[in-house]
């Protein structure tokens, strides 16, 4: 397969189309998060095409942030494409994409665009929903995939793609990680050998705020299965079994579900790395509802986004898990 370089709109259009168009989306600067995402838009599209988007989008970044020095590697992300079985890279200039320019009209995030990453990055989604309309527009999908890693940013346009009626599947995709656990970025390439020592703390925090809910989970359902009754607790210890009972009684009365216990299993290992040589500096550490991304509460039952942003030396980074709180009862 020979994948096609295009630039405008007209030339993606003059294309024949068969079977089902799959978008990727990305700001270039390719990676294995990003080959995983076009292989499973390959394996989606079957038969139909598979377009790469590469746009650096300006109105995403705030000011200080880093447009500038964002990395642009489009001979090296068509090689990446094209293994990992795109069609067509879409690379439109800033003028194809927003002729006249800066639109006057946007798209507004709304309240959910204003939390956690919204509230540090002020109208970052109020520009990323606006590039993601416009090239959704352009590109024509029948589906576009998306990485879980930006978890606000892919509920945002799901809501979009619901509220305002847009005729394209959203797909997310889940987050791909390196060996030492770091969540695939193109900024990772600014970390120093240090720097990214430290910032393993990012999903480290995340794995223990998992292994929490994971224990609390079990201990639920062993609640479940072991009436934390008195007379229940005395026959079990009677056959060796005093632990379950205890453990079934805990939990019977604990408040369920346990977010605080997960925020403050994740917090200690960032409080930690707070510490280090170079530090971490905690931008936020959240567990909210996907739906809105509010901060859940004790007692919530259902999904959960256990999130994290923070920054070593001048990079910042963002990393999420996905929790479901007391699946059964």
């Amino acid at each position: 397969m020979t994948t096609a370089l295009l630039s405008t709109a007209d030339e993606l259009h003059a294309r024949v189309r068969t079977g089902r168009r799959a978008v990727v989306m990305t700001m270039g600067a390719l990676h294995e998060g990003h080959a995983t995402l076009i292989r499973t838009a390959r394996e989606i599209a079957g038969d139909g095409e598979v377009v790469v988007t590469v746009f650096v989008n300006p109105l995403q970044f705030g000011a200080g942030e880093d447009l500038d020095r964002y990395p642009r590697t489009l001979d090296a992300d068509v090689k990446i494409a094209e293994q990992a079985g795109a069609d067509v890279v879409f690379a439109p200039s800033v003028d194809e994409v927003y002729p006249g320019g800066e639109p006057q009209v946007r798209i507004s995030a709304g309240p959910m665009g204003e939390r956690l990453e919204g509230s540090t990055r002020p109208g970052h989604f109020d520009g990323m929903l606006t590039v993601v309309a416009k090239l959704l527009h352009l590109t024509r999908p029948d589906v576009a995939l998306y990485g879980q890693k930006d978890a606000q940013q892919l509920a945002l346009i799901r809501r979009m793609v619901r509220d305002l009626n847009f005729g394209v599947e959203i797909v997310g995709v889940p987050t791909v990680r390196e060996a030492d656990g770091l969540a695939l970025s193109s900024r990772n390439r600014y970390l120093s050998t240090a720097e990214r020592r430290t910032a393993l703390a990012l999903s480290q925090a995340l794995f223990a705020g998992s292994d929490r809910h994971a224990a609390q989970e079990a201990l639920r359902a062993r609640a479940r299965e072991v009436p934390a009754t008195h007379a229940r607790a005395e026959a079990l210890s009677a056959i060796g079994e005093s632990r379950a009972a205890a453990d079934a009684h805990a939990v019977a009365k604990a408040a369920p579900g346990g977010p605080a216990a997960v925020r403050a299993a994740a917090r200690l290992v960032l409080d930690d790395a707070a510490r280090l040589s170079p530090p971490l500096a905690l931008d936020y550490l959240a567990l909210v509802d996907p739906s809105d991304f509010t901060e859940v509460r004790a007692g919530h039952t259902g999904e959960a986004v256990l999130a994290v942003a923070a920054r070593v030396g001048t990079t910042r980074l963002i990393d999420n898990i996905p929790l479901t709180f007391g699946a059964a009862s």
